[in-house]
């Protein structure tokens, strides 16, 4: 009972205090690799706490919506935090079909943020608001199929018993489906985080901003709330794709916890390469990527139905 305890503590700690350094190593990798020092690692910490101490400003335009949306979203990113297995030990949360309110809640993270920059009035905002919802349309199925595709192999809804099912042993004998899974999850990681070559999360160019264009009128502990659960927001999607990639089940917590956090350190890097040798892809050809993630997802699950 104590050790099933200190693990769900386990699980709620972890997130909560080492998402931000993710955001760190990719800006330390690009850094690295444009041949600059880069920031220390802990400045989205010294971030957050300068956001925090600031006051908030609201134009008279906006509503209730627009306060709302950043508190509801970080609460809708944390209880996701507890529905993801990490580091081979169970979810602090676990039921049959959590996937699907994983799903939700990530869904209703992206809802509150884009009615509260429509609630601005801004067509600025508006048009980072439409260009987030028409690629979440494309990125949803992707995921979805992709975990249902573990879940057929595994046999089970549950993400913490779909996870405990992938083994070096399931690897063997359902690799190829595993592999189409990974390169899906790996699509909708850099989609949903904003990232290269999807989103540039540095821009404030009109035409290529998403992300950063509907969080502009935000300040203070509000940009604070925003910021932070995008970085539990990349943890959480990061573990989906570590747990399938770096399957390590020792039975030990720590050492499972130390595995799975070395590994999304090393998706941390890897995104930070990729950002640091591609160029962001003109919008056009953002949908064509995306539909390539599904078209990978459904394969995996045609194979698994055969």
């Amino acid at each position: 009972m104590i050790t099933a305890l200190s693990h769900s503590f386990l699980h709620m700690l972890l997130p909560l205090a080492l998402a931000p350094l993710l955001l760190s190593v990719i800006n330390r990798t690009k850094a690295i690799v444009a041949g600059r020092n880069g920031q220390v690692l802990l400045q989205p910490y010294y971030d957050l706490a300068k956001l925090l101490r600031k006051g908030a400003v609201y134009s008279h335009t906006t509503t209730w919506v627009f306060r709302a949306g950043p508190v509801v979203g970080l609460a809708a990113v944390i209880v996701a935090t507890t529905l993801v297995p990490f580091g081979g030990a169970s979810a602090a949360v676990s039921f049959a079909g959590d996937l699907i309110l994983f799903a939700y809640l990530l869904g209703l993270l992206r809802f509150v943020t884009v009615i509260a920059a429509l609630d601005t009035g801004s067509s600025f905002e508006g048009m980072g608001a439409s260009r987030e919802v028409t690629f979440s349309a494309l990125a949803e199925p992707a995921l979805l199929l992709a975990l249902a595709a573990v879940a057929r192999q595994t046999g089970s809804l549950s993400l913490t018993t779909m996870y405990a099912g992938v083994t070096g042993a399931t690897w063997t004998h359902a690799a190829p489906v595993f592999a189409l899974v990974a390169g899906a999850l790996m699509v909708v990681f850099l989609t949903e985080n904003a990232r290269m070559p999807v989103d540039d999360p540095t821009t404030h160019l009109e035409l290529t901003m998403i992300h950063e264009v509907m969080v502009l009128d935000h300040s203070g502990p509000d940009l604070a709330f925003i910021v932070y659960g995008s970085a539990l927001k990349l943890w959480v999607l990061g573990v989906l794709l570590v747990g399938l990639v770096v399957p390590i089940h020792s039975g030990n917590a720590w050492a499972d916890s130390i595995v799975g956090f070395a590994g999304l350190l090393g998706l941390a890097v890897v995104t930070g390469i990729i950002e640091s040798s591609m160029a962001r892809w003109r919008l056009t050809r953002v949908p064509q990527l995306l539909v390539g993630a599904c078209v990978l997802s459904t394969l995996a699950l045609v194979l698994m139905l055969r």
